[in-house]
């Protein structure tokens, strides 16, 4: 889903926004005292391999300087087993924190991101994760995990022990009075609230406020819900009273907002806090339930058993869920009874936006054609990186921490992450290079996602580089090898690919994998000991299905799956390259510019 807001920039939003940078920018890389940023930052994992994935990238930002000093960085991984949901990894993320600091707990504000899952509508932050998708500012470059402490910078300062619990893909930019502050420092729950359309609405969490006596709506208001819905449809909405009627004073232009002429709009949901009397609470229930073996959703299953209003019936609706499970009614049947009664507060921010960035339709438009948000949180054309005069002029394209030779070209609605390219490399329009290392005289078509990662198979260090369309749908999957005219690659069925390529069906799945056959699990990307080679292959590839003649690899190259890269990934050696491109660039400006 991509943002409503394409209006025009909000002036006040970008100055309360640079604010915040600026502020995080004084104490990047310094050791922050106690009370002036948050005690623990808490990122979730989906398992022990992601786990070390996130470590490891902390561990460099750390050495670099690149996150405040002195605060207890740490990454929970879910159980192995069943799908515990975000709702999961809360308590289980709360139950490791108590352990390791018992008592002390109570005395901590911590920001508790989840980042767990692999990211199949964005790739390219399926191999190092969401939380840590770079972005086109800051120097050296930002990502999501920096971005994150930048919008909470001024929360913990005026906030009381407890947990506020956020995501990894989502940017929330708000804008309050100079004499306002937010305040996290009553009991329960309490969420920040975003004016939104109702068809937004229909894909988030929608509070339903308690009436207010005034009638003009100020930038910043502490309320109380009544209840909460979760993803409810428009009907709904209006019949549950949560649809609010558009008011000639408002801090936001209702043409960003409203769905229809009478400016009618619905409060959503972002982050929220626990405090610490209630993260206990849920730790006893945690305790009781024991293991958990059923997907819990730490917006729908907790927030829905919140406020005067909450009923049980939310506990045997199973529409919103990925999959079902026997006892996932019992869980949310005890969840509700034990918070029932326990306040929702909801702090209003009237100037505020909600942009996600989860899928690469999401990234492109937020990165290369949303004028709004470059303007808002000052994103650049061209981040800590070599590139050529016009494509860094061109405000439609996106190079980030790259080294792009001046004979290149990078069409507009592109973005090129972390990748080096050689002499005469023109990359079209709406396309996605994150990683690659591309030789001299190569022309990338439109819509294409091109993503290099290091894999450790057969004892050794292998390159493969994903070669996808940028509409691929990775999730759809067929029963058998003889349905795979149905999976699409490129906008071609598969089964025309593989006979182009050489190959049989059966060479897309190994012997003893007996799963449904999807993009995510065919065996389509070659292997090969360095990163120029495995990008020059895939792209031979590529050009085979847009020619339509035949392309062999060599006999003795291996083909994997995405899944099985990303199962044997080698996170050292993809950050080594980066380390190796930050070096670059930092050696190329300092010889331009000595000063």
């Amino acid at each position: 889903m991509m943002s409503e807001h394409h209006i025009s920039p909000d002036v006040p939003l970008q100055k309360a926004t640079k604010g915040k940078l600026d502020k995080f920018e004084t104490i990047r890389g310094k050791a922050v005292q106690t009370g002036e940023f948050w005690d623990i930052v808490v990122i979730t994992a989906a398992d022990k391999k992601q786990k070390l994935a996130y470590e490891q990238q902390i561990a460099e930002k750390l050495r670099r300087k690149e996150l405040p000093l002195w605060v207890k960085y740490h990454v929970f991984a879910d159980p192995p087993g069943v799908k515990i949901g975000n709702g999961g990894s809360t308590l289980y993320s709360i139950q490791h924190l108590q352990e390791q600091y018992d008592d002390k707990l109570s005395t901590f504000r911590t920001l508790l991101i989840h980042a767990g899952g692999y990211s199949q509508r964005l790739p390219s932050a399926s191999a190092l994760g969401k939380i840590f998708t770079t972005l086109p500012l800051g120097d050296p470059v930002y990502q999501m995990l920096e971005l994150k402490l930048v919008m909470y910078i001024d929360f913990p300062s005026h906030m009381e022990p407890g947990v506020l619990v956020t995501c990894a893909d989502d940017i929330e930019l708000y804008c309050i009075k100079e004499n306002e502050t937010i305040r996290f420092d009553r009991p329960g729950f309490t969420a920040l609230a975003h004016p939104s359309s109702l068809s937004i609405g229909t894909t988030h969490g929608v509070f339903v406020l308690e009436p207010k006596a005034e009638s003009e709506y100020g930038m910043l208001e502490y309320r109380s819900c009544h209840s909460f819905l979760h993803k409810p449809n428009i009907k709904t909405m209006y019949i549950s009273g949560a649809v609010c009627k558009k008011v000639k004073h408002f801090p936001r232009s209702f043409g960003e907002v409203g769905d229809n002429s009478a400016g009618e709009f619905v409060y959503t949901d972002s982050t929220y806090y626990i405090d610490h009397p209630t993260a206990k609470r849920l730790l006893v229930l945690f305790k009781e339930i024991g293991p958990l073996d059923c997907e819990i959703d730490a917006y729908g299953d907790f927030l829905q058993a919140l406020g005067p209003g909450a009923t049980s019936a939310y506990t045997r609706n199973t529409a919103n869920v990925t999959k079902e499970d026997a006892k996932l009614v019992e869980v949310r049947e005890k969840i509700f009874f034990l918070l029932k009664g326990t306040p929702l507060n909801v702090i209003v921010l009237n100037n505020s936006k909600f942009y996600h960035i989860g899928t690469t339709q999401e990234y492109l438009f937020h990165f290369t054609a949303d004028l709004n948000l470059r303007a808002e949180l000052g994103l650049l054309s061209e981040a800590f990186s070599i590139c050529p005069t016009d494509a860094a002029l061109n405000v439609s394209a996106c190079v980030i921490h790259s080294l792009v030779d001046p004979s290149c070209t990078v069409a507009p609605g592109t973005v090129v992450e972390y990748s080096i390219l050689g002499p005469n490399v023109t990359v079209s329009r709406n396309s996605i290079i994150s990683g690659c290392w591309i030789s001299g005289n190569t022309h990338i078509p439109s819509n294409t996602f091109m993503h290099s990662l290091s894999v450790n198979v057969n004892g050794g260090t292998k390159f493969a580089t994903v070669v996808l369309g940028i509409d691929d749908n990775l999730k759809k999957s067929v029963a058998s090898i003889a349905d795979i005219i149905d999976l699409q690659f490129f906008g071609t069925s598969l089964l025309t690919c593989v006979d182009l390529w050489g190959l049989s069906a059966s060479d897309l799945v190994s012997s003893v994998d007996r799963s449904r056959i999807s993009l995510w699990n065919a065996r389509i990307f070659p292997a090969f000991p360095d990163l120029q080679s495995s990008v020059t292959a895939s792209l031979k590839m590529l050009e085979a299905l847009y020619s339509k003649s035949s392309y062999k690899l060599p006999k003795e190259v291996q083909l994997l799956s995405l899944q099985t890269i990303l199962n044997h990934k080698d996170i050292g050696e993809m950050l080594k390259f980066r380390q190796h491109l930050y070096e670059e660039i930092s050696r190329h400006r300092l010889k331009n510019n000595p000063k």
